[in-house]
């Protein structure tokens, strides 16, 4: 039943959050913080959980709840949580809250609705991390789309609307494409058992032939591909990242893209092992081709946020060359970079969100010599850079290094040219210091530095990622159970050390 409440709580909360702004502004944003540190409290006692034999399938799972939900249909609300949904879902409510202390001074208009569907959309994303009946995922993945898409519309840039329309319109035309997967697999199992069915655990072992396979996981693949996104589907999330607020880009770049690998990972690979394997040579040449791509765009932006955002589809394009090269080691790395860059890439959009608020700009050409006016927010910004770039004892290094290592053992082609990627990386975040932090102040400009809350802020950021460089060890552990859960005998085959 905490699984029900981990849902619950948010969701309710964002009801109340809304018309509690009549009352008082600030009413709305403690009722987020409060809604989010109850889930806090109900994730932390399950790390100890285990749960009821028989609700979920054979494995190590934390926690499950199965009732009926439309028994007519098949339809079941069927919730799990292992190692690597706890993961993803205490990465998505601790950003959440510091997406709320972020938009603290922020957002003055419309309070109450903008941490209503905030919280709908950390609870859409908490549902499809742990969703087990397939129709139920798909509903908690339309879920999360329609929040974001106002957050970006109402609270966003300039250009705000066409950003939110562009970012609705890919993910929502590739999310038919699944759900025409979703049902295609359903319909399948239903002719093979007689038995019409979307529980996760029942459909992994639908037989169907290698072309029936292969299309319907082409339908997942849309869906996730999209969302990650990787190169060429990417087009959407420069533009949303660049007009979002601070706190829909800490959302959208450290939870919502994490939906994407979590779906490669969770439903493509147990679910079509056969297609997956078939797909992967193509798979990695994507997120190999994306990984230069974007390094090489996000080196010609004056833009600073829109420069993080291409970062972020240059990071993901090693987790799907993780996931498709079948090798643990890779698995394990994913999962760890998919973590770290929720955290040095949310921090990344704070920085430029506390910069913008203090110089009301984002543009590079006029910055320069922040670290002489900023010496504090300059420092932080030039270590969650760092991070980014994969440093060695920080977060993203590690999970970027299993990566290699894991794809180097199974293709080393596609690790050579991974690796070649991480150059023009390279370059691009040391300009960035540079134009950004050091030199001479391009404009004349009075601001103050970090207060006792933003420090705060940073700083769990800046421990996250510092942390998780130098003892990632528990994440691995975590993690670990996780892809076990997950890997059906034919993956198992496939699977290198």
């Amino acid at each position: 039943m905490n699984l029900v409440w981990l849902l619950l709580i948010p969701s309710f909360g964002g009801c109340l959050a809304w018309p509690a702004e009549r009352l008082h502004p600030v009413l709305p944003r403690w009722i987020s913080v409060a809604a989010l540190l109850l889930d806090v409290l109900i994730l932390l006692p399950m790390l100890h959980g285990l749960a009821p034999a028989g609700i979920l399938g054979q494995g190590h799972w934390l926690a499950a709840f199965d009732g009926p939900w439309i028994p007519t249909l098949g339809i079941d609300f069927r919730l799990g949580i292992d190692g690597l949904s706890w993961l993803l879902v205490a990465l998505t409510v601790g950003l959440g809250i510091l997406a709320v202390i972020v938009s603290w001074t922020e957002i003055d208009e419309r309070i109450g609705f903008f941490h209503a569907n905030l919280l709908w959309c950390l609870a859409g994303t908490i549902g499809v991390f742990i969703a087990f009946d397939l129709f139920l995922f798909f509903f908690f993945w339309e879920l999360m789309l329609v929040p974001t898409y106002f957050i970006v519309a109402l609270w966003g840039h300039e250009n705000r609307m066409r950003a939110a329309v562009k970012f609705f319109l890919f993910t929502q035309g590739s999310g038919l494409l699944m759900l025409a997967g979703i049902l295609a697999l359903a319909f399948v199992h239903l002719q093979n058992t007689g038995n019409l069915t979307f529980n996760y655990f029942a459909l992994l072992n639908t037989h169907m032939t290698n072309l029936t396979e292969l299309l319907i996981a082409l339908g997942f693949f849309m869906g996730f591909a999209v969302k990650l996104p990787v190169f060429p589907f990417h087009t959407w999330l420069p533009e949303t990242h660049t007009e979002a607020p601070t706190a829909g880009s800490v959302v959208l770049a450290g939870v919502l893209l994490k939906t994407g690998g979590y779906g490669l990972l969770r439903f493509v690979l147990p679910l079509f092992p056969a297609a997956a394997h078939e797909m992967a040579p193509y798979a990695m040449w994507l997120g190999a081709i994306g990984i230069f791509y974007a390094a090489i765009i996000a080196f010609a932006q004056d833009d600073l946020k829109r420069l993080v955002a291409y970062s972020s589809i240059s990071h993901m394009g090693f987790v799907m060359i993780g996931v498709f090269s079948f090798s643990a080691l890779a698995l394990q790395g994913a999962v760890a970079l998919m973590i770290a860059h929720g955290l040095s890439t949310g921090a990344l959009f704070i920085v430029v969100g506390l910069i913008q608020h203090r110089i009301h700009s984002r543009d590079l050409r006029r910055m320069g010599g922040l670290w002489t006016d900023l010496p504090k927010l300059s420092a932080l910004g030039t270590l969650f850079v760092l991070a980014s770039m994969g440093l060695p004892g920080l977060g993203n290094f590690v999970g970027e290094f299993l990566i290699l290592l894991g794809v180097f053992a199974h293709n080393p082609n596609f690790a050579i040219a991974a690796a070649v990627g991480l150059i023009p990386a390279a370059i691009y975040s040391l300009i960035a210091i540079q134009r950004a932090f050091h030199g001479q102040a391009a404009v004349p400009r009075h601001g103050h530095d970090l207060g006792r809350r933003e420090i705060g802020l940073m700083a769990i950021l800046a421990a996250g990622v510092i942390v998780m460089g130098v003892y990632p060890q528990p994440i691995f552990e975590l993690a670990e159970a996780g892809l076990a859960n997950m890997q059906s005998a034919p993956v198992l085959a496939m699977l290198t050390r």
